[in-house]
């Protein structure tokens, strides 16, 4: 049977239709508001809405970025979304004209189901899922099963502290290593290298229109490609704090595979090579163990719907 995967974003999100094999049949978008969760609501329900009439589904999945509940029914933290302790499921279900299941993911774990059901991690058995957005989420799949722990809440690698007194992080804390670890990370890196190496920036800022403020990361993946020195340099630091803090990873859980997910996957071996020699330098026993693999994810930003939609149907 069919089901609904959600994909909840702070601007956006993403519904489709996905199928028993992972494939998307039907899929809209709506608009939200970040600070407006009454709105996200109802822009979740009318696309699950205008979906249900054209497929037969038996359930819909969220995932939402945040803390969720071990119930899978709530979200009782996000840093980016104004959800505290929040009944999404319920509150979605008010709205929805269909009696179906409704199931809540960490939107990590979504994706990293996906990877592992129907993408890179189809043939592995414990799994790393690294997104790497504008923050940093991670999902644990152990002998074939997704990590929760007991309160729902595992996997919340990005929250791992790094560097004390480092950056500010949305969690509340400081040096978690999703500052370092992320779209979020690269861009403050590029804008600030910007401003203190001006000569060495020149096709960052011919970019982003001259303002510092301006560069994205999908402009230093561009200018990487065409083989611009600094932004060569800015993956390069980008992927050696994926690399080595994947390696502390490694030495809890001891993955055979490592799967990268989110937007700089468009950097590809620039990003992915300093990332493997990153994971290598840090791993412990190296030269005496096996190393894990390290790979792109293959579903990309429908990675959300398909772990989902996939995971409510289960």
């Amino acid at each position: 049977m069919h089901a609904i995967g959600v994909d909840i974003g702070g601007t956006k999100i993403a519904v489709g239709v996905v199928d028993e094999e992972g494939k998307i049949l039907a899929q809209v978008r709506r608009e939200t508001d970040a600070d407006d969760v009454a709105h996200i609501d109802r822009a979740i329900a009318d696309a699950c809405n205008e979906l249900v009439k054209e497929h037969e589904v038996s359930a819909i999945g969220l995932a939402a970025a945040g803390f969720v509940s071990p119930d899978r029914t709530s979200v009782n933290f996000a840093p980016n979304i104004a959800w505290r302790e929040y009944p999404l499921a319920a509150k979605v279900a008010e709205l929805v004209d269909a009696d179906l299941p409704i199931v809540v993911e960490n939107d990590a774990n979504a994706a990293g189901w996906a990877e592992f059901r129907f993408g890179a991690g189809r043939d592995a058995t414990d799994m790393l899922m690294l997104t790497v957005g504008t923050g940093l989420g991670g999902a644990v799949i152990s002998e074939r099963e997704l990590v929760r722990g007991k309160w729902g809440m595992a996997a919340e690698v990005g929250h791992m502290r790094v560097v004390p007194e480092g950056h500010y992080c949305g969690c509340g804390h400081e040096g978690c290593w999703e500052q370092y670890a992320s779209g979020s990370a690269l861009e403050r890196d590029a804008q600030h290298a910007a401003v203190a190496r001006v000569d060495q920036a020149a096709r960052l800022l011919e970019l982003s229109g001259g303002e510092p403020a301006e560069i994205r990361g999908k402009m230093v993946t561009e200018a990487a490609q065409e083989g611009d020195p600094l932004s060569v340099e800015l993956l390069a630091t980008l992927g050696r704090w994926i690399g080595e803090g994947s390696a502390s990873v490694a030495a809890l859980l001891d993955p055979e595979l490592i799967v990268i997910g989110g937007g700089v996957g468009a950097a590809g071996d620039l990003l992915l090579g300093p990332v493997r020699r990153g994971f290598e330098a840090q791993l412990s026993a190296m030269g005496h163990r096996p190393v894990a693999k390290i790979e792109l994810a293959e579903h990309g930003n429908e990675a959300g719907i398909v772990g989902a939609a996939d995971l409510a149907r289960r």
